[in-house]
């Protein structure tokens, strides 16, 4: 993940910490990542998907200089770089000689809702099973909430992030008042983020007089 703010050995560093590599406070930036290129390359990583690539600006000085980390990593790891972040083509990301050359090395993938059907297939239905699979509720029947995937997409607007949570704090409730177990009324008393509240109950004006 990006940090805030990062520069290129806040970066490198979070490489090293992912895999458990020491990074004592001595080393410089080219000794990390000599370490981070050696490590991964010796477990075979095939695939590195860095979040928050937003918070990446490469106009600025230390921008500019972790996108150049970027560039040097992909170069030198045998993997696939992923990138993902919110609404990239309206940050500098993209902007700037160092945006233009990670520009010219990605591929854009937009990443909307997961969509309740999907040709023959179901897809938000099969995360819903997923998940439910993950649950450890004792009295909670198998099969209780793909059963109410059209209820779930619509609350949720297809978005993964609020169908976990909403999920997660029923499963929660049902632990602490004990029934082990989750159904629709659990769901509907759950209160999720502001973004998902709003696509479920929009606001509605009222004439003033």
């Amino acid at each position: 993940m990006v940090p805030p703010g990062a520069t290129a050995k806040t970066l490198i560093t979070e490489f090293a910490r992912y895999l458990g590599i020491p990074v004592a406070a001595r080393m410089t930036q080219t000794q990390i990542t000599e370490a981070v290129c050696h490590t991964y390359t010796q477990a075979g990583i095939q695939l590195v998907m860095i979040d928050e690539i937003h918070r990446l600006n490469p106009r600025t000085t230390t921008g500019a200089q972790t996108a150049d980390l970027l560039k040097d990593l992909s170069e030198r790891l045998p993997a696939t770089f992923v990138y993902a972040g919110i609404n990239v083509t309206d940050t500098p990301l993209f902007t700037g000689v160092r945006g233009a050359q990670l520009a010219g090395r990605a591929t854009l993938v937009d990443c909307g809702p997961l969509p309740a059907r999907h040709g023959k297939r179901e897809p938000f239905r099969e995360v819903i099973t997923d998940i439910e699979n993950a649950l450890d509720l004792q009295q909670h029947k198998p099969g209780t909430l793909p059963r109410q995937a059209p209820y779930l997409h619509q609350r949720t607007a297809g978005r993964i992030g609020s169908l976990t949570r909403l999920i997660r704090q029923a499963a929660i409730t049902a632990i602490s008042d004990g029934t082990e177990r989750i159904t629709k009324t659990t769901l509907d008393t759950i209160r999720l983020d502001h973004l998902a509240e709003t696509h479920h109950r929009p606001h509605t004006r009222t004439r003033s007089r």
